[in-house]
């Protein structure tokens, strides 16, 4: 999963990142409009949490273009909670509304269930050749057997498990599980995957499809 955070208050941005990355979910930060504008203009991000108060580019302004043309979903930040303000969020495109302050856990457990909704349809528990993944609890098993994954392999495996079986680029798990300070030259996924596969056990179940990436056999 991929999340943008757009908000002008520094520390507040960067303690919603290290958050949302505890939680194994790659996170770009911005801290003004005109910034989110131009990052979403080349990732497709799962969820876009955006404040309302931006300098350079308002965040009304910016939700009504991200709402136009990205295919990922809004979470709208503001100070004001009053219920005009937050139908007036959602009538701009966003897809959630949060006000200030709030709990962690509830943006977690909201930005997960946008992620849900911004892709084909997944459940909050992924099932699949005997493992089992829980992103809100952030447990993995196979066969009744709890695994200890780092944050990244959890990410890893949260992507083929989202792929149902198809086929995972490299390139796609760079973008999905790492963020923009990756370099797209490293052999980091050939690194994880293979402590993954490893922590998995036998019988292998990540295929690599020569040429085209990972996927994950059901049928093993």
């Amino acid at each position: 999963m991929r999340v943008l955070i757009v908000e002008d208050e520094r520390l507040l941005a960067d303690t919603i990142a290290e958050g949302l990355r505890e939680e194994a979910i790659a996170v770009d930060v911005v801290y003004d409009g005109d910034d989110a504008l131009e990052r979403a203009s080349y990732t497709d991000y799962d969820v876009v949490v955006l404040d309302r108060d931006l300098p350079t580019v308002h965040g009304d302004d910016v939700c009504r273009e991200l709402a136009g043309r990205h295919p990922g979903r809004i979470l709208m930040l503001t100070a004001a909670g009053e219920v005009s303000e937050r139908v007036d969020g959602l009538a701009l495109g966003a897809d959630d509304y949060l006000p200030k302050p709030f709990v962690f856990s509830e943006l977690v457990a909201r930005v997960r269930a946008l992620a849900r909704r911004s892709g084909p349809a997944v459940p909050p528990v992924m099932e699949r050749a005997g493992i089992r993944l829980d992103p809100h609890r952030r447990t993995v098993a196979r066969d009744g057997r709890p695994l200890r994954l780092t944050r990244k392999e959890f990410s890893v495996l949260e992507e083929l498990l989202r792929a149902d079986g198809g086929v995972v680029s490299a390139e796609t798990l760079l973008d999905r599980a790492w963020d923009e300070h990756i370099d797209p030259f490293s052999n980091i996924v050939r690194v994880t995957m293979a402590t993954l596969r490893r922590k998995l056990g036998d019988p292998p179940v990540i295929e690599t499809v020569t040429g085209s990436g990972y996927r994950l056999d059901g049928t093993r």
